[in-house]
């Protein structure tokens, strides 16, 4: 039987049983083209081979003070309120004898950016240096413009 001879038959419309692989080569060398420009962007640092000793202990594992501005300016200290005057004295009370622990400094995001700043400085003016503001990251978006919910 020739090729594209007409035989009467409709075998030119036959299922073909063969699986056309070359679409799928292609998006897998796509992909691999991606993979490769993108992996040696995520890495960030200096490559550092580290030292081993077999004395070393894990570091123990300490929970931060949390420090909370409130939309109306309000602060708290953990679970309870502290007046800006008693800020400091709360902050080091709760460090206690570990002064290496951080300060995390949440602050609403409707307070004013001034009293956060405020009790940065407050902070810092008295030696407390190990401290980190807190953000949280953008959520889906909730239906009305809305705020994400909290994780």
């Amino acid at each position: 039987m020739a090729f594209g001879s007409d035989t009467g038959q409709g075998d030119d419309f036959a299922p073909m049983a063969d699986i056309n692989v070359t679409p799928f080569i292609d998006v897998m060398l796509v992909l691999l083209i991606i993979f490769m420009v993108t992996a040696p962007l995520l890495t960030s640092g200096m490559k550092v081979d580290l030292p081993q000793a077999r004395a070393a202990q894990p570091l123990e594992r300490q929970e931060p003070v949390v420090v909370t501005v409130g939309p109306d300016g309000r602060l708290q200290v953990g679970d309870h309120d502290v007046a800006r005057d008693d800020l400091v004295a709360r902050v080091r009370e709760s460090l206690g004898a570990r002064a290496d622990r951080h300060i995390q400094v949440r602050g609403d995001a409707k307070a004013d950016f001034g009293a956060i700043v405020g009790v940065l400085d407050l902070l810092a003016s008295h030696g407390l240096t190990r401290i980190a503001l807190v953000t949280q990251r953008p959520g889906p978006a909730s239906p009305a413009g809305g705020e994400a919910p909290a994780r």
